[in-house]
């Protein structure tokens, strides 16, 4: 299951986007004390790219909103694999679990 959608916005020029508030482990988030909302999206995001994809890091630029995570790039193989990334834990809601706990343990802000 998808839930982020990769779009060319312009030629060359790429945007994933996944609107927030949306996804199945949405609950599972408001449980946790977060809000499921485009930055806490943005917060996953960072967290994903830097404990299990540092290749990506700088690869991409973030533009999230309220309901919207958004994150765009020239750099279209960087935002699929991102993507692939968020479409995992949005899925499942035990690595969304493991994600947050260790996060939440390490000090990570998801700035939700």
């Amino acid at each position: 299951m998808t839930v982020s959608k990769l779009v060319e916005t312009t030629p060359g020029k790429f945007s994933l986007l996944l609107n927030a508030g949306t996804t199945p482990v949405d609950a599972l988030v408001e449980e946790l004390e977060h809000e499921p909302n485009g930055y806490f999206w943005e917060g996953v995001a960072r967290r994903l790219v830097a404990t299990e994809a540092p290749s990506l890091e700088s690869r991409f630029e973030y533009d999230p909103e309220g309901d919207t995570f958004c994150a765009y790039s020239e750099d279209r193989a960087a935002l699929e694999a991102l993507g692939e990334l968020l479409d995992a834990v949005a899925t499942d809601g035990d690595k969304m679990r493991s994600l947050v706990t260790a996060a939440d343990a390490d000090g990570f802000d998801f700035d939700d």
